[in-house]
């Protein structure tokens, strides 16, 4: 076994017992990184002295008996969303090119405080627009399972590289499944923190009250310790909740029996593929045998989630992105003869088709005349969705389903019809509409070595359930330890 293929809490071990360096394992990513992922192209850039400066103050602090945290020394990634100061942070755009913002973002600063070196900054959909990673203005990722296909996205780099075993954790965002889909896509976990959970504060904004960061692992353990440092209350973020931070390993090894999980029946759709619901359905079983009853439940508002998303997401993004302009920073139009040029050759420079498409969704949907026809009433029927949820809740501990109604897809196959990539996000969109955590654990493999998902979704705040629940599953099964067979 190589040092990379070792969990970050396996790491961890082998770190405190002095049987490794954090030095070492650093140099192991970045030569990991330099072998596999010219096909892989999970990274926009990578710091190397950064990372290897803070290895050797972890190193340092082992060595005096103070790590700053359990995880101390163990490098991670960051998808190019998250603020870091010093290197540059793009979103995935050229609107962005060339910015070096002067701060970290609060979850950048938690992980630094921590003690992890951080090795990079992780591809993704240009300002998380998108689920198949090809939005970007570089590159698209490649699926370590099978380069051909999708790692999903938006946050597609971040689930690759852990994948791909070139870092031992990294940070995603989710805002419709950006977490939890890419995760289902590569044999890794992911989850989607209760909105508020996490702080925002210096992650580059999408759709304001849908964002929420959170961990990308190949264990359901690491999760649990990667969330650990991240979830803080932050005055810096209005909308991060004053919640007291659990202990999120505490229960880990509980089990299920006696747990009620609901099946929601409107997650098994016609047009799912067969061998993607053949793996859930098996997981469901593998529930059951583990002592958890399994109750059919009911969420009537779910056939109105995408069309909700696709209403409020976009108008979010046109506010959040009119920011880009060429003025403060990022891309600026040289030749612009007057304001409004500028304005305009800036914005048609630096943003890319999708971006564009839900700019025009979202101003459209914002417009005298449609507000309250379209956004207005999207607002109330993501109330609604929520309140499914919410009585759902009274019967059940919590909900397991789908992620996706397919596999990894061919890179390319989608890209051209933005309504049948929409449709990828049909079963992770109503948990970040009704602000709820959600989970994303390995469940099995198609004839072709594809991975498949299992989604676990919960109550506001108890993400310490949910993390229990998918590690019932994980102890009986070895998908974990299956690893990318990636070309070099």
């Amino acid at each position: 076994m190589q040092l990379t293929d070792l969990t970050m809490l396996e790491l961890a071990r082998k770190l405190d017992a002095g049987e490794v360096s954090s030095v070492e394992a650093t140099r192991a990513c970045l030569a990991r990184i330099q072998q596999v992922d010219p096909r892989i192209r999970a990274f926009l850039r990578v710091d190397e002295q950064g990372a290897l400066a803070a290895a050797e103050a972890s190193d340092a602090r082992r060595r005096a008996g103070t790590p700053a945290s359990p995880l101390d020394g163990v490098p991670v990634g960051l998808k190019d969303l998250f603020l870091t100061e010093g290197v540059e942070t793009t979103a995935g755009s050229r609107v962005l090119e060339g910015f070096v913002p002067p701060l970290d973002a609060t979850v950048v600063r938690l992980l630094k405080e921590a003690g992890l070196p951080l090795v990079g900054k992780l591809n993704l959909d240009e300002f998380a627009m998108g689920s198949s990673n090809e939005s970007s203005a570089y590159h698209p990722t490649h699926n370590p399972w099978d380069v051909t296909r999708t790692p999903g996205g938006s946050s597609g780099g971040s689930a690759a590289a852990v994948a791909a075993r070139e870092v031992f954790g990294a940070l995603g965002t989710d805002t419709g499944g950006s977490i939890r889909q890419p995760a289902a896509f590569t044999n890794t976990v992911g989850l989607k923190p209760t909105y508020g959970r996490v702080s925002r504060y210096g992650v580059i904004a999408y759709a304001s009250s849908l964002d929420q960061p959170g961990p990308m692992t190949r264990t359901v353990a690491d999760a649990a310790a990667l969330l650990q440092v991240i979830a803080r209350h932050d005055p810096l973020d209005a909308t991060s909740a004053p919640a007291k931070t659990p202990d999120y390993s505490a229960e880990l090894e509980s089990g299920v029996r006696g747990l009620k999980l609901g099946v929601p029946r409107e997650y098994f759709a016609e047009g799912m593929d067969p061998e993607v619901e053949a793996s859930v359905r098996a997981a469901l079983a593998e529930y059951e045998r583990l002592g958890a009853t399994l109750v059919d439940v009911s969420l009537p508002h779910t056939q109105y989630a995408l069309a909700t998303y696709y209403l409020i997401a976009p108008a979010e993004a046109s506010s959040n992105l009119a920011r880009y302009d060429g003025i403060r920073y990022g891309l600026r139009a040289k030749d612009a003869r007057g304001l409004k040029e500028l304005y305009a050759q800036t914005r048609e420079r630096g943003f890319g088709p999708e971006v564009k498409r839900r700019i025009m969704l979202g101003t459209y949907a914002l417009s005298a005349g449609y507000y309250d026809a379209y956004y207005l009433r999207a607002q109330k029927v993501r109330t609604l969705i929520r309140e499914d949820f919410t009585r759902a809740f009274k019967d059940v501990d919590a909900l397991v389903a789908p992620i996706s109604p397919v596999a990894p897809f061919k890179l390319g196959e989608k890209v051209d019809d933005p309504l049948s990539m929409y449709l990828m996000d049909v079963y992770t969109l109503p948990c970040n509409l009704a602000g709820i955590p959600g989970l994303s654990v390995p469940c099995g493999f198609t004839k072709a070595g594809l991975p498949v998902g299992l989604q676990v979704l919960g109550r506001a705040f108890d993400e310490a359930l949910l993390l229990r629940i998918a590690r019932a599953f994980e102890r009986e099964h070895d998908f974990f330890r299956r690893l990318a067979p990636v070309p070099a």
